[in-house]
């Protein structure tokens, strides 16, 4: 196995101090919002090899079947299919969508045929892979997923007291759900900036009004304050609130509007970097697109609980193949599992101290270390402590 190296990435929605306390650091004034573990080009953590210092890509791209094995070689060609993140957000994250499958091989396969450079602020589709993700939260955990019933939303807009927005409201009472929700989303992401203030301006006197929508108001006037008069926070309107207690998870499928909010958790992906944004951001926003690929259906949250198995392994369930998220809770004393080695895996260390042990070698992770360990390697796991594992569903 291998101790991992990993990047910092310090958007400006990140929490100055949340990694940094995790990890038992000093926090240094910036905002660190994501810590990547995986082969993503454009961050590949890296290891020590023979005394050199190498990319996590470099290594699986210079022997992909021993570093990967046979099935995912053959599944998902030589690359590393999944991204392990650790999140920390203390501000709203951009509203947004991923591709599903065809749709991402499309649009990258379009706009590399434009002459677009994949480093371009204005491209969309930067690979031809899909996005499906998964979020756990290590602590209590606030975002937006999937559309409200269009009912409700009009129940929100009636509260939220904008004569202007009553047309609107009229319309999600009255048309068919999918046809409701795609009429007034697409309007409210071309709403004029007179009413897109008026609107922050109500969602500040709702969340201080008593009332049984007090608490959804005044999530939206926090992310109204932090980007006043976005169309994505009238657009948001519409995208259901989740919140998660640690240990909770929820999987985002394609297609399906969100938005993190506030918390610390584990993220685990498809490894790719196409997004689809429409609001809350001062990154590219594709708004004809995202309107192509959003689903214009209200269905419940996928909110995710572990499913414990016999091994004591704890299993996030996914329906995808592309990653599959567990975590080991150790108790100390003797706790010990025995972690299979048929699939190359990313393991980080979130909680406690525990000891990997593999063929000859022993590592310790603190939280926010992590090692990969290649396809065909197993280790034990001991300690007292919560270790997230990610590896392939295949």
């Amino acid at each position: 196995m291998d101790r991992l190296t990993n990047a910092v990435r310090p958007y400006p929605w990140g929490s100055v101090t949340a990694l940094p306390e995790l990890m038992g650091v000093a926090p240094d004034g910036s905002p660190q919002a994501e810590l990547w573990m995986g082969a993503h080009p454009a961050a590949p953590s890296r290891l020590e090899r023979g005394g050199r210092s190498l990319g996590l890509d470099e290594v699986v791209e210079a022997d992909p079947r021993g570093e990967l094995g046979e099935t995912p070689v053959r599944r998902f060609g030589p690359r590393l299919p999944f991204l392990l993140k650790l999140l920390a957000a203390d501000a709203p994250l951009s509203l947004q969508v991923h591709p599903d499958a065809a749709g991402a091989a499309a649009g990258y396969a379009r706009e590399n045929a434009q002459g677009i450079p994949l480093d371009a602020p204005h491209r969309t589709y930067r690979d031809a892979q899909h996005k499906p993700e998964m979020i756990v939260a290590l602590t209590p955990f606030e975002g937006l997923c999937g559309f409200r019933p269009p009912r409700e939303c009009a129940g929100l807009l009636d509260a939220l007291g904008v004569d202007r927005l009553a047309p609107y409201a009229a319309t999600l009472r009255s048309a068919p759900e999918e046809d409701a929700l795609r009429k007034v989303f697409s309007a409210f992401l071309a709403l004029p900036q007179d009413l897109l203030a008026e609107i922050d301006g109500a969602l500040a006197s709702a969340a201080r009004r008593p009332g049984p929508l007090r608490a959804a108001f005044a999530l939206y006037d926090g992310i109204a304050r932090a980007y006043p008069s976005d169309p994505g926070v009238a657009a948001a309107l519409l995208v259901r609130q989740v919140a998660l207690a640690p240990g909770e998870g929820l999987f985002l499928g394609a297609g399906v509007p969100h938005a993190y909010v506030k918390g610390l958790g584990v993220e685990v992906m498809a490894a790719s970097d196409n997004v689809l944004r429409c609001g809350l951001t001062s990154k590219h926003v594709d708004v004809p697109e995202l309107l192509r690929v959003v689903r214009f259906d209200a269905l419940p949250a996928a909110v995710v609980r572990p499913v414990r198995e016999a091994t004591g392994e704890e299993v996030y369930p996914a329906p995808v193949d592309d990653f599959r998220l567990s975590r080991l809770v150790l108790g100390g004393s003797g706790d010990t599992r025995v972690v299979p080695g048929s699939r190359p895996q990313i393991l980080v260390c979130t909680d406690g101290t525990v000891r990997l042990a593999g063929p000859g070698e022993e590592v310790d992770l603190s939280p926010g270390a992590s090692v990969f360990v290649p396809a065909g390697e197993e280790i034990t796991v001991s300690g007292e402590g919560t270790v997230f594992r990610a590896t392939t569903g295949v």
